[in-house]
């Protein structure tokens, strides 16, 4: 989503999810209520998580996050997945909602518009040369490991890219509870 900084919600979608089937190599997976694998902390989040209703958290470290959702999910050093992209679309949030069934730690979260504040995304986007300089330093130490296979690339283009106009968005949404029409104007970060 390129262009005017807007807002999508996507627990509604999270909601509507229960019972989708998602094909994936030999079998489907069915996703339960979100409620049964959607049990992350707020206070346990991996800091590389952007702001927005998904996080992970003390997740496992199988490293299937970023196989199920390439454009959403990485991993860290450790192998625990963060979201670097909210999804955006229904599509893009059954992606995030399996990365989170395949983690048998149940630590993925989408309580987060409860916690962010618009001082904490903007203390976060302040802050985020951090995430540039942990992606850049762990890709190049660590140019042949596996954690890197997905997503370095597009968290890198994310950050310089569409990322500010989604969290000028996200600050819109969490301010008023509703998404910005057209011809309103967005908070600066």
């Amino acid at each position: 989503m390129s262009g005017r900084p807007g807002y999508w919600d996507p627990l509604p979608a999270v909601r509507a999810s229960v019972g989708t089937t998602l094909p994936w190599k030999e079998t489907d997976t069915v996703l339960a209520p979100a409620e049964t694998y959607l049990m992350g902390r707020w206070d346990e989040r991996n800091w590389r998580n952007v702001p927005g209703p998904f996080y992970g958290a003390e997740t496992d470290t199988c490293e299937m996050g970023p196989e199920v959702a390439p454009r959403h999910v990485m991993c860290d050093e450790t192998g625990q997945e963060f979201v670097f992209r909210q999804p955006r679309r229904p599509a893009e949030v059954n992606r995030v909602l399996f990365a989170a069934w395949n983690d048998p730690c149940g630590q993925y979260g989408t309580d987060g518009d409860q916690w962010w504040t618009t001082q904490s995304v903007r203390a976060w986007w302040q802050e985020r040369a951090r995430l540039r300089e942990w992606a850049e330093h762990f890709a190049t130490a660590s140019s042949s490991s596996h954690h890197f296979q997905y997503g370095l690339a597009d968290l890198l283009s994310y950050l310089d890219g569409d990322l500010q106009a989604h969290l000028r968005g996200y600050l819109f949404w969490l301010e008023e509870g509703r998404p910005p029409t057209g011809s309103e104007t967005l908070p600066d970060l």
